[in-house]
């Protein structure tokens, strides 16, 4: 996951920069701890990046944003922020086996909980474990100066990971009901659209966007992310048309084939008044293929608290 940026904002006012500018309250949490959070266009709320930050010590952090917004992230920042994107190599290591291969090579590392930061030396080397990840399942995320990140890749690939890339990912991440930058989250998206008010601190004082969430919080928002099931295999994909009663209601902003499940999911938006468990079709190549809306995740995880609920309040 080394295409993930890295910006780091250090010094005493490092937290009250964060909370002005990011929408979740970190102090719900505390050093030592990771959340997730968006940044917000001010204009009208819709995000720009979500993000997850590392509370890595007491006046340091590290925020993780989607790649091709790093620099926006910098700039929203201001000068207390540092790209150190280049100094690093992020390695994601997921799924319910990660803690006992983990054990094998790196106990520290195995124990380091849900949601929590520590540092941590690998064979004389200083890196950041997290337990974050984003494919729905438990795991940690290992930040590995560059230099030290093949010799660190081939000791996970020797304990018995198998490499997993960005297509894997999307599959998994979709299976969970996970938004996407680009997809579900972008211009013109607020979090109420997409679904996550819950990352929305709405008793903070003030932060970027706040004013206009509040203006479509209290006049309510004209569509929300749905998650659906299609039959058979044809996976739908991105700007496909999702159909209620034949008539267009808007477009998949994720699709594929499921292989856990054995058919096409997918996300959209529709008008709010399309609810769980009504029918809906999907214009799979000008064929209305018959679906359904349903509650996500898709696929629930092996472990009975589903990473997939980001718990990071």
């Amino acid at each position: 996951m080394s295409h993930l940026g890295t910006v780091r904002v250090e010094g005493p006012d490092a937290l009250d920069r964060l909370q002005a500018v990011l929408t979740n309250d970190l102090t719900k949490i505390g050093p030592g701890r990771a959340q997730y959070t968006h940044l917000l266009d001010d204009a009208d709320g819709s995000v720009l990046d979500d993000i997850i930050v590392w509370w890595v010590k007491e006046q340091t952090f590290d925020v993780m944003p989607n790649a091709s917004n790093t620099d926006r992230v910098v700039e929203a920042l201001g000068s207390a922020a540092q790209d150190v994107t280049s100094q690093r190599a992020v390695i994601a290591l997921q799924g319910p086996a990660t803690r006992r291969l983990v054990d094998s090579v790196w106990p520290e590392a195995a124990r380091v909980p849900r949601f929590a930061v520590e540092r941590l030396n690998w064979t004389g080397v200083g890196c950041l474990v997290a337990g974050t990840g984003y494919t729905g399942e438990d795991g940690i995320e290992v930040a590995v100066p560059v230099e030290h990140a093949v010799s660190t890749w081939d000791a996970f690939m020797a304990a018995g990971f198998e490499p997993a890339g960005l297509g894997a990912r999307d599959t998994l991440r979709l299976e969970a009901g996970l938004p996407l930058h680009g997809h579900e989250l972008g211009p013109g998206i607020t979090p109420l659209q997409a679904g996550l008010g819950w990352v929305v601190a709405w008793d903070k004082p003030e932060f970027r966007g706040k004013a206009a969430l509040e203006a479509e919080r209290d006049k309510g928002v004209s569509r929300r992310l749905r998650a659906m099931t299609v039959e058979g295999r044809r996976p739908p994909r991105e700007g496909q048309k999702i159909l209620v009663d034949g008539v267009a209601v808007g477009e998949v902003t994720s699709g594929n084939f499921s292989p856990s499940l054995g058919q096409g999911i997918a996300l959209g938006f529709v008008p709010p008044q399309v609810e769980i468990g009504d029918p809906v079709s999907i214009d799979v190549r000008g064929e209305q293929v018959p679906g359904t809306v349903v509650k996500p995740p898709f696929v629930a995880a092996s472990d009975p608290e589903p990473y997939g609920q980001l718990p990071v309040s």
